[in-house]
């Protein structure tokens, strides 16, 4: 069963402050979230109830994951150093 994978608006903000060929790369990891919401590699966030994160090169995909309606929401990208302060409000 594939998940239906949105992207939150303040993700979609910080993938277009990024180049093109990283914007591209992410945009490929993003798409397989929806075959596989847990791939190889992908971590719970340490104090979040429901938060991953996937790795992309030297970028983060922070994500939650709803099985109940199979819905996957990104809600943050961003690179390894700064993507983890100020996470957001749920």
């Amino acid at each position: 069963m594939a998940y239906t994978v949105e992207v939150a608006p303040a993700a979609e903000r910080q993938l277009r402050a990024l180049p093109k060929l990283i914007r591209t790369q992410i945009g490929r990891r993003i798409d397989k979230l929806a075959d596989n919401p847990r791939p190889h590699g992908v971590e719970k966030i340490t104090g979040e109830d429901d938060l991953y994160r996937v790795r992309s090169g030297d970028y983060r995909i922070l994500y939650t994951i709803n099985d109940q309606e199979l819905f996957v929401l990104v809600v943050k990208v961003g690179d390894r150093k700064e993507v983890y302060r100020r996470l957001p409000k749920r």
